[in-house]
């Protein structure tokens, strides 16, 4: 084809090398998560399955071995996959550490019936990872009589609800049943094209994410008694610190064991607090486009989730500020023990210049008195050489008077300290001590 040929067809074809390298997943990133087509009625199944990245890897190879070889298989990138399974819609969701496997069959029959999935219980025994939610949703065209509410659900913790502005009633009691999943009954009262399909989404999503908020509650409960503990420590180092005679050595020993046990603390729950208070907002945000109305006489699905989830949210974000207070706490303590341990290594360090200025002192006064012996013993030899030149002379028949021997002690004395000291000026780098001016 040539090049006018090629301009015809797609005249931007030269603007596709410009695209960014993100922008084909981010646009598929747009229509993934989605639930498939949902009919009513219809019968599903969702597992909810906690996986490290190993596991998310293995659950890829996974689904490899068990899908049939006919269906297109997902990348290891890929975080939603899709397809049929004989009479059976599967879908396939990765998040950042939980996978979910759902499984529709359109058909009708008793709510709860297993039986349309007998098919998929061997997979079970395959999926890497450990079941957290599983979940049966039965989606009927015809409101459930008394009877069927009764035997499906736990009359004492049956919560009722309409939701999608009236066009959907939703039966759950959030319990595990003997088959081992918890149930949701929803009743489609007027859901048009990809209605049913969204509002299943976000019921489960809902379900999904409060389940995983909830896992930072333990969490918070199992170190709460070690942060206690760890305060009433500070506390007492704290104390420690405030006496004049404890030990800064010590302290700071304490200190640093302290401060090492709440770094561990800190870095072994900080992850889990702050996906609780992040999936908490993504709960409250399902129950607020799922638009709740309660029904009189039952408890309704945003009452239960607030009721649950709020609690664990004020424990979560309680641990977490006396995570908070403890670091600034210690930080403060830790300042305080410097503060303590500077002020004392300044006042060593004042006393060993005083200490230092005292000896200089003693060395310049030594130093002074010896140069003045040093006057003297020189004066002295040059005396005595004096008197042996006399001797000398007087013994070839010189006659030297008397005065003259008083003349020189004092002559020889100024002159060998001014040469000591003409000398030491010679010696002396320029700007020296300036006692000697």
């Amino acid at each position: 084809m040539g090049e006018t040929d090629r301009g015809e067809a797609h005249p931007f074809y030269q603007l596709d090398a410009l695209s960014h390298p993100l922008r084909a997943s981010l646009s598929r990133e747009m229509h993934v998560r989605k639930m498939p087509r949902l009919r009513t009625p219809s019968r599903a199944v969702q597992f909810m399955l906690m996986v490290d990245d190993e596991e998310a890897r293995a659950s890829i190879a996974m689904l490899d071995r068990l899908l049939p070889p006919e269906v297109e298989r997902p990348h290891e990138g890929d975080r939603f996959f899709a397809c049929p399974l004989d009479t059976l819609g599967f879908s396939w969701e990765r998040h950042s550490e939980f996978i979910t496997y759902s499984f529709i069959a359109a058909t009708d029959g008793p709510p709860f019936d297993l039986a349309p999935f007998h098919a998929i219980a061997p997979w079970m025994d395959h999926l890497p990872g450990r079941i957290i939610r599983s979940t049966q949703i039965a989606l009927v065209g015809n409101e459930p009589d008394r009877a069927t509410v009764v035997a499906h659900f736990s009359s004492d913790d049956l919560i009722i609800s309409d939701v999608a502005q009236g066009r959907a009633r939703i039966w759950s009691d959030f319990r595990l049943h003997d088959s081992g999943f918890g149930r949701l009954l929803i009743h489609d009262r007027g859901l048009e094209g990809a209605e049913p399909a969204l509002l299943v989404q976000r019921l489960q999503e809902l379900g999904n994410y409060r389940k995983i908020a909830l896992l930072g509650l333990p969490e918070a409960q199992r170190a709460t008694p070690v942060v206690a503990a760890l305060e009433r420590r500070l506390t007492d180092v704290t104390a420690q610190v405030a006496q004049p005679s404890a030990d800064a050595d010590a302290v700071l020993e304490q200190l640093s064991a302290l401060s090492a046990k709440l770094a561990q603390i800190v870095a072994q729950t900080r992850y889990r607090m702050s996906a609780t208070r992040a999936y908490a907002e993504l709960c409250l945000d399902r129950i607020r486009r799922l638009d709740v109305a309660p029904v009189r006489g039952y408890r309704s699905l945003d009452d239960f989730t607030e009721r649950r989830l709020l609690p664990a949210m004020r424990t979560c974000d309680a641990f977490n500020r006396r995570l908070e207070d403890l670091s600034q706490r210690t930080a403060w303590t830790s300042a305080m023990l410097r503060t303590r341990v500077d002020t004392a290594l300044a006042r060593r360090n004042r006393d060993l210049l005083a200490s230092m200025d005292r000896r200089t002192g003693l060395q310049l006064r030594l130093q002074h008195t010896v140069e003045g012996l040093s006057v003297v013993a020189i004066s002295y030899y040059a005396l005595g050489l004096w008197h042996y030149l006399k001797e000398a002379l007087e013994a070839q028949g010189a006659h030297l008077p008397s005065w003259i021997d008083l003349a020189l002690i004092p002559a020889i004395v100024v002159a060998v300290w001014a040469g000591l000291r003409q000398l030491k000026k010679v010696k002396r780098p320029r700007g020296g001590d300036p006692t000697d001016h």
